[in-house]
């Protein structure tokens, strides 16, 4: 029986020009990094774009992957930094984003999914987190990551790691929809 190909290998084959390889990593791990930007964003449109603006940054920078860390901590820290990069943009920009998640494609399964009542209620109480919890967050439940490996991600302590994650979860309690989604 044929073992799959780890990330490593698939990066290395990738940086010696394999096609195959790249388009390998970027299905392996795409829908992660589109619902990862999607729970940071909380629009389908705007996860889509992000998750494009990631896959190229890591392409361009895939010879910068040295390999002494995990291929998907590596590839979440460049998404968080697009993610937080919006998020900074979108700050100066909000009737402009009014506008872009009104403009929802109907064919799109995960963007009507994620319509529901319950997901909206929720997608409304992640987006009430600043920023950097929302990160810890994301990556602790969504992407299962260790603390330690949030840390390193983000450039903090596993402590701070935790002391961000635990006060989201604090906040997230007092939203009262949130209560009755869930």
């Amino acid at each position: 029986m044929v073992g799959t190909v780890s990330d490593e290998q698939l990066v290395a084959r990738a940086l010696a020009g394999s096609n195959n390889a790249w388009q390998k990593l970027v299905k392996r791990y795409e829908r992660r990094v589109y619902n990862y930007a999607l729970r940071m964003v909380g629009h389908p449109d705007d996860a889509a774009d992000l998750m494009q603006e990631v896959f190229m940054g890591v392409y361009r920078n895939l010879p910068g992957f040295r390999g002494d860390g995990v291929f998907a901590a590596w590839l979440f820290r460049i998404a968080s930094f697009r993610c937080t990069d919006y998020l900074r943009r979108r700050r100066f920009h909000d009737s402009f984003d009014e506008q872009l998640s009104t403009a929802r494609s109907p064919f799109d399964p995960q963007a009507a999914a994620m319509t529901t009542h319950a997901n909206q209620q929720i997608r409304e109480a992640l987006a009430s987190l600043p920023a950097e919890q929302r990160h810890v967050l994301e990556l602790k439940f969504f992407q299962q990551f260790t603390f330690e490996d949030i840390a390193q991600q983000l450039g903090i302590s596993p402590n701070t790691a935790k002391t961000r994650l635990y006060s989201a979860l604090r906040k997230l309690k007092k939203h009262e929809e949130l209560k009755d989604a869930l």
